[in-house]
């Protein structure tokens, strides 16, 4: 994964730690000492936060292996500042399901602090939330609290937080996927408006950063259901191109460039003894024209890791392969054999025309006539 580093495996998870999470504990350590708490104090918080994102995975980690109780597996963890990503290879088709598995993060924190508290009551310390500014003294109290205070926040029914999830699930027993979406996406955009105002009246840029984030959150999830529904049930050769020129890797990227200019393509297989050996997009050919000139070849240009997808395979799972390995194309084969490319543009365009036709099916089931007929 881009920009992460790879820190653990659980249960046959990859754990991977962002780059920008270094930053966050450079910068906890740096305000502690600047604020003249001590070398101490400031590693106490260090040590809170490294905790508090122990604590992240295992939420994390509950979120996916509820997954995998239901047959949907996990790609893998990723941890940055504002938090962890379990990224799930599909969404569960089940309401219910889905319910299970964003519930189960949240469970992971509130047994966490439970047992805290009954490790604090046994040694009889104190519950004060006022803990928090002072974690060096009081490091498993303030542990709790923030395991208590991330229910809160992931509870809120709003996008990208599990709260979100739950209320879509909740929706969705009685309503379309797509509606429970829409629904569950205007509560969190709503709140995010909320959260923006709070924020620009009590000059807090904490509650404006949550509002942005919420906003942000709210309108991906409402546009990847509207794909997902616009897709479902579409195998990938009802998208693909079938009409595409094959390059080979000893080409000159001079002739990458005639084939460019050519035609209306901007991706090209590239193929060597009848074996797909990656694909030559138009950023990979301008970026190693810039480094390498017209003499340069397409082997040293071309992307090797866009395999090749069958033609019976569904859209959305060439969509979330596209998205993982960074490929804006995929060569497409029908038993071993190159039958057609995918891109990125032709899956726009087949969601446009799904939707032209839905709405064209609305209009006849209202009755609705096209405009100049009687």
């Amino acid at each position: 994964m881009k920009g992460a580093l790879r820190i653990s495996r659980i249960a046959g998870i990859d754990i991977y730690l962002h780059w920008t999470f270094g930053l966050l504990i450079v910068g906890i350590f740096a305000f502690y000492v600047l604020h003249g708490v001590g070398v101490n104090a400031a590693m106490a918080g260090v040590l809170l936060v490294l905790a508090v994102f122990g604590c992240v995975v295992l939420h994390e980690l509950g979120h996916a292996l509820m997954a995998r109780r239901f047959g949907v597996p996990t790609r893998d963890i990723t941890l940055y500042p504002i938090g962890g990503v379990a990224r799930l290879a599909r969404i569960p088709e089940e309401p219910i399901q889905e319910f299970w598995i964003a519930i189960a993060g949240p469970a992971v924190n509130v047994l966490i602090a439970t047992l805290l508290a009954l490790v604090l009551w046994a040694l009889g310390n104190s519950f004060d939330p006022e803990a928090l500014v002072q974690p060096q003294g009081h490091f498993l109290t303030s542990l709790m609290w923030i395991n208590l205070m991330l229910v809160g926040f992931n509870m809120l029914p709003a996008f990208p937080m599990d709260g979100g999830r739950v209320l879509r699930a909740l929706l969705a027993l009685h309503l379309n996927y797509v509606r429970a979406t829409q629904i569950a996406a205007s509560v969190g955009q709503v709140m995010a408006v909320f959260f923006g105002l709070l924020g620009l009246i009590s000059f807090n840029p904490i509650l404006l950063f949550i509002a942005l984030f919420v906003y942000v959150g709210a309108q991906q999830e409402a546009q990847q259901a509207m794909f997902r529904a616009l897709t479902q049930g579409i195998p990938v050769r009802q998208a693909m191109m079938t009409r595409f020129q094959v390059l080979h890797p000893d080409d000159s990227l001079a002739a990458a460039v005639e084939a460019l200019l050519a035609g209306a393509e901007q991706d090209f297989p590239v193929v060597e003894d009848n074996q797909i050996v990656g694909v030559l997009t138009r950023k990979s050919l301008l970026r190693a024209l810039a480094r390498e000139g017209r003499e340069g070849r397409v082997r040293d240009a071309m992307l090797p890791t866009c395999q090749p997808i069958e033609d019976t395979a569904m859209l959305e799972e060439a969509f979330l392969r596209m998205q993982e390995t960074g490929c804006e194309a995929i060569p497409v084969v029908h038993n071993r054999q190159l039958v057609g490319l995918l891109t990125l543009e032709n899956v726009g365009e087949l969601m446009m025309i799904s939707s032209a036709l839905r709405r064209a099916e609305m209009g006849r089931g209202l009755g609705l006539q096209p405009s100049g007929k009687p």
